[in-house]
């Protein structure tokens, strides 16, 4: 299943609900959370409480990405706040499969994160523990840049990977996706495409629906 996940950082906050809602209409079947620190990445985001405050307004899935340091001390935080699908990055975690059996043992799924240059080999022992992986595109920390092509070859080598481990892992991608490379992605092997600025900056149900229609296009074939 190919799914959308808006990053609502990159959404106007003065109308956080109603952008949400118009992306969920449009065909948004996830809602993207960046949580940064301002020390794993230079930017601080968001947290709990937006999560909290929002959680009522729609019961698609929340697809918690955190860009944290020691992201192990907030799991069950995030959990408690929302969170169905909590992300957490290799490079911040001293013990990766702890942090994973943390998410586990609070009920909601698990994904890892890896920054573009961060090679898929962290995976080899904890693959199969994981419902998601998140490759980054672009370097985590600003909305706005643009995809770093070798990525798309990572995406690649891990579908390759999942195949013949027999895992049918969601693959989501982060970082300069929009609707016009959205199908170059997807053949690369994501299922799961990020958007920020291609989805919240000008018309909201517009942009949201031209990523339904790559979507449509392909899974037709």
């Amino acid at each position: 299943m190919l799914i959308l996940s808006p990053s609502i950082l990159a959404a106007d906050f003065t109308k956080l609900g109603e952008q949400i809602n118009e992306t969920v209409q449009a065909g948004a079947e996830y809602i993207h959370f960046d949580v940064m620190d301002g020390m794993f990445v230079p930017q601080i985001s968001f947290g709990m409480p937006v999560l909290e405050t929002i959680r009522g307004c729609t019961d698609k899935v929340f697809d918690v990405h955190l860009m944290i340091e020691d992201p192990g001390r907030y799991v069950e935080a995030f959990a408690g706040a929302g969170a169905d699908l909590i992300t957490v990055h290799a490079e911040a975690c001293t013990h990766l499969d702890r942090v994973i059996q943390q998410i586990r043992a609070v009920g909601k799924k698990a994904g890892v994160a890896l920054n573009p240059a961060t090679p898929l080999s962290v995976l080899d022992y904890v693959l199969d523990e994981l419902d998601m992986v998140l490759i980054m595109t672009v370097n985590p920390g600003f909305g706005g840049q643009k995809l770093i092509p070798y990525c798309l070859q990572k995406v690649r080598d891990l579908r390759a990977v999942c195949e013949k481990r027999g895992l049918a892992m969601d693959i989501q991608v982060d970082g300069g996706i929009k609707a016009s490379n959205a199908r170059e992605v997807i053949e690369a092997g994501a299922n799961v495409l990020v958007g920020g600025s291609a989805v919240f900056s000008g018309d909201v149900t517009a942009n949201t629906k031209a990523f339904m229609d790559v979507f449509a296009g392909l899974e037709a074939l």
